[in-house]
């Protein structure tokens, strides 16, 4: 699965206690040849690690431990390399296996618990900026998942939809000179609110910023009927929506993510200078980390691609660069940025991923304090 999979349900699914062990193995990947060729050896050390660690496990019974050993080959064999990104999560009990592919890194690791890890996941997806795009026309609404690298359509909360009446046809009338009559029929006002009402599930179920698609008239109606269409947060005006693929689709919001995307960093950068004056403000991983510890952070920002090792010494936070990270060291964080933008997002704090050096002068992390 990929992250725009991972709703506030599922995230709830897969922190629920399971019987001891759930196992959690994440490790690099490249999307690329030559990079890729590595991906296979380190998957397979990786599992054997963990077939090691299950066996050595003295509260592992041996039906438990082969159990999840066919969990994990049954995961293994089902990869495909071509559609790596830049992390692969693997998380197994003796019932279940799920596959997760991260747009963000994550380092080697396998963890036994008594419940999955999720850290890498949350950050990925909040990383990866997700949005929802529907497309609207007279006849027509599809709904679109889509990152910063991708979209895709969504066949979820009875999307796409298509208007009752088989016999119309937009294309046909717009060669007519009929178009607007379309968009004054009842009947098409009538299946742009049950777009809305769709849309309006959906929303509730996953939220995200909307983007609308569309021809001028579908979109001036959507917004006469639509409870949805006000809080937009950008829209296209294109012809022709319900042919579009998802890659067109992306390169035709492109604009749109951009200017959204300026937007938040200008407004980040203001609310980070407002809280220095008011002395609201932590900066440095040391900082940020106890802030969250305390639940005091109301907006985290983080470069796109600030990741640290670190070693918890007397409660603050020591970088680890050159020497070799032990495994069973507790006192080593490899994800110690993902860890934080998770316990951030749990304690209600807003989280964004900014361009790299943008917070040079904050060591690449920075937060707006509540109090």
């Amino acid at each position: 699965m990929d992250t725009d999979a991972l709703t506030a349900g599922l995230l709830q699914e897969l922190r629920r206690t399971r019987p001891y062990p759930a196992l959690s193995l994440t490790m690099p990947t490249h999307r690329r040849a030559p990079d890729n060729a590595q991906d296979a050896v380190r998957l397979r050390n990786l599992l054997s690690e963990a077939h090691n660690r299950l066996e050595a496990d003295p509260e592992v019974s041996r039906e438990v431990c082969a159990a999840i050993k066919q969990q994990l080959d049954r995961a293994a064999g089902e990869l495909d390399q071509r559609r790596a990104l830049d992390a692969l999560v693997l998380l197994a009990t003796s019932d279940e296996y799920q596959i997760w592919r991260l747009p963000r890194t994550a380092p080697e690791r396998v963890v036994l618990s008594d419940s999955y890890l999720t850290r890498n996941l949350v950050a990925a997806k909040a990383q990866a900026r997700p949005y929802w795009a529907l497309t609207v026309a007279a006849d027509h609404a599809a709904l679109f998942s889509g990152t910063t690298e991708s979209a895709q359509e969504a066949h979820v909360g009875g999307f796409p939809l298509s208007a009752p009446r088989e016999e119309f046809n937009p294309q046909r009338m717009e060669r007519t000179g009929d178009t607007p009559s379309n968009f004054a029929s009842e009947d098409t006002r009538n299946f742009l609110r049950t777009v809305d009402e769709k849309l309006r599930a959906v929303l509730a179920t996953d939220p995200r910023p909307l983007y609308l698609v569309g021809i001028a008239p579908a979109l001036a109606l959507f917004d006469e009927v639509s409870e949805c269409a006000k809080d937009a947060v950008g829209r296209v005006t294109k012809g022709a929506p319900a042919d579009n693929a998802p890659r067109d689709l992306l390169t035709e919001l492109r604009p749109a993510l951009d200017a959204r995307r300026a937007h938040f960093a200008k407004e980040i950068e203001g609310r980070l200078d407002a809280a220095r004056g008011r002395k609201a403000f932590a900066g440095g991983l040391d900082e940020v980390w106890a802030a969250v510890g305390e639940g005091r952070v109301g907006l985290l920002a983080v470069e796109e691609h600030y990741q640290q090792t670190v070693r918890v010494d007397q409660e603050h936070l020591k970088p680890v660069t050159d020497e070799v990270v032990d495994p069973s060291d507790a006192t080593v964080r490899e994800d110690i940025v993902d860890e934080l933008v998770e316990a951030a997002l749990d304690s209600g704090a807003e989280v964004f991923f900014v361009a790299d050096d943008s917070l040079k002068a904050h060591s690449r992390i920075a937060a707006e304090l509540r109090f």
